[in-house]
């Protein structure tokens, strides 16, 4: 008998709209030979299932069911495609958890930890994984600029603690342009982190659940047009990304070691993204990404294809791993 997935899909946040792109495109694959697949939007204003003639039919949140066409429907599986909250922080996956759903990303202790940045990092750096230095701020703390740049120095990175897609993220280069861009990122979270910049090739890892193994995928070198991997440079072609990476094969080995590393020593599960600079010929990890796009503009697709993983088998291997 086919399972019922329900790819859930949208969100609360800014990356709504990429989100519900990762979704379809999930759908588009997913092989419905043999298994059936409904859309499912997580919004603010309702949560919905979408039939395949483009129908809403609301979801009783008690018990995540819909009824179409007279019919209720229950699911085997969520397939988990929501970037930032509820999906990315922990919170769908703890509302699952209570109704004895399986979802194809991590657990909801991981999601929330990997969610916050700077929690993240506190809880790696023992582990021997190099990072940039930091600086935490509170909405209402006193802010210090002097005591700040002491620590991290210019330039700099000021970013919201719990966001993705680059949202709330500010490079600066000049004491007098701090101020602004932490106001700026006080827009997206309470929270946030300032780092250090670091120079050198920036790349992305991605780490899978993938045939009974834990397996890193190709690495992609990040170029971007503009001053740093911002919004624009993700999705709207202002960056050049290239898989395999143009980096010495002991670079390789040692960035996909760390990312393998980040994903066993936090217990993650499902798809993961994890980002690195090589700075001073030493990776250093940026973060992690548990509920990376899925578009066919993202970087973990990409990689996925230059390991000869085509979609559909990278997005039905991740229902097989699940429902183990």
């Amino acid at each position: 008998m086919k399972k019922i997935v329900a790819i859930a899909m949208g969100g609360y946040s800014t990356e709504a709209g990429i989100s519900l792109k990762s979704g379809e495109v999930v759908y588009q694959h997913l092989p419905k030979d043999k298994y059936h697949v409904y859309r499912t939007h997580l919004l603010k204003k309702a949560w919905v299932l979408i039939d395949d003639f483009g129908k809403e039919h609301p979801i009783d949140r008690s018990d995540f069911t819909a009824h179409v066409n007279g019919k209720k429907i229950h699911f085997d599986v969520v397939f988990n495609t929501i970037h930032g909250t509820p999906g990315e922080d922990g919170l769908l996956q703890a509302y699952l958890n209570i109704l004895n759903i399986p979802q194809t990303t991590c657990d909801y202790y991981q999601a929330a930890l990997t969610f916050n940045k700077r929690d993240c990092i506190s809880v790696l750096r023992p582990h021997g994984i190099p990072t940039a230095e930091n600086y935490l701020i509170n909405k209402g703390d006193e802010i210090h600029t002097k005591e700040i740049l002491a620590k991290v120095g210019l330039p700099c990175f000021v970013k919201a603690n719990r966001a993705g897609s680059s949202f709330g993220i500010s490079k600066v280069k000049k004491e007098e342009d701090l101020l602004a861009a932490i106001d700026f990122s006080f827009q997206e979270d309470d929270e946030i982190i300032i780092e250090s910049f670091l120079e050198g090739i920036e790349v992305s890892v991605g780490v899978i659940n993938y045939k009974n193994e834990i397996l890193a995928l190709p690495v992609t070198q990040i170029i971007s047009e503009n001053e740093f991997f911002d919004y624009d440079a993700k999705y709207l072609g202002k960056s050049q990304e290239i898989t395999p990476a143009p980096i010495t094969e002991e670079q390789t080995k040692e960035v996909q070691d760390l990312a393998k590393k980040v994903f066993q020593v936090l217990k993650l599960k499902g798809f993961t993204r994890s980002e690195f600079i090589f700075h001073n010929n030493k990776a250093h990890f940026l973060e992690v990404n548990t509920c990376p796009g899925l578009t066919e503009a993202s970087l973990l697709p990409q990689q996925a294809k230059a390991a000869g993983i085509s979609l559909t088998k990278l997005f039905d291997e991740a229902i097989v791993e699940v429902l183990k």
